[in-house]
């Protein structure tokens, strides 16, 4: 996949790990970092199944990195989060689930990273907030992703007062799926996935583009969505495959 700075990348059994290495920085931000990641989700291996990401050190992330945000031109903020806003779609845009492995804060922007996922394991160590509030930079596009995954009342509670919400409060919020303690992230990280490992990967690329496709429309146009990609779905020879396998009683064979 490449060479990294900011990363390390290991693919095996199917699931590609993805790490933010610069615990020194607290896994902070910066432009070359997003560029990286970003290019990373781009160069995923098509026969991997799942895309874990994770971090190294106390921190999942800290946010941008507000070093290299004073004195800058224009420019520079535009070229920032125009890459933040793209690395955030790549999440959705990829075909493989991604799971966020968060063994620590994420805050700001890497609060978004955690929201952007499409699902999440927190130790119950780890806490999430927006806190640009405080610094008088609201955290607008964290907002993005944080209100759709946890309603706009608890979205707005977080951006307006920026203060910290436990992993277990974000579990009962929505903002991650499960929390274990910190000795049992990995193990709860690989549960969670290797229900994925057995589905077909065409499908779980099919569900995962069609669920965004339809999140935010109203019911009429989401079912306008949804019917047709079925209709399509349940012609396919895979869902052929498995619907004889499960009456057959026997493990599909998925075909290509």
């Amino acid at each position: 996949m490449g060479s990294w700075h900011f990363l390390t990348i290991t693919t095996a059994d199917r699931v590609t790990r993805i790490t933010l290495d610069r615990p020194e920085k607290r896994n902070a931000l910066g432009l070359h970092v997003m560029e990286e990641l970003l290019r990373a989700l781009r160069a995923v291996p098509e026969d991997t199944a799942v895309v874990t990401l994770g971090a190294n050190g106390p921190a999942f992330s800290s946010g941008h990195d507000l070093s290299e945000m004073l004195d800058r031109e224009a420019e520079f903020y535009d070229e920032l989060f125009s890459v933040c806003t793209d690395l955030m779609l790549a999440l959705h845009e990829l075909p493989q689930p991604v799971i966020a492995r968060v063994q620590g804060v994420a805050t700001a922007a890497g609060c978004q990273l955690v929201a952007a996922s499409d699902l999440a394991v927190a130790a119950d160590t780890a806490w999430f907030a927006t806190p640009g509030v405080r610094i008088g930079l609201f955290c607008s596009t964290p907002m993005v992703p944080l209100s759709r995954a946890i309603g706009r009342k608890r979205a707005l509670e977080m951006l307006l007062t920026g203060e910290p919400v436990p992993a277990v409060t974000a579990a009962e919020w929505g903002l991650v799926n499960r929390v274990v303690p910190v000795d049992e992230l990995d193990a709860a990280v690989d549960t969670l996935l290797a229900p994925m490992l057995r589905a077909s990967p065409s499908v779980l690329a099919l569900g995962k583009r069609t669920f965004y496709a339809q999140v935010d429309r109203t019911e009429a146009d989401a079912y306008g969505i949804a019917a047709p990609v079925m209709a399509d779905n349940a012609i396919d020879p895979v869902a052929q495959e498995g619907i004889d396998a499960f009456l057959a009683k026997r493990d599909p064979q998925w075909p290509g």
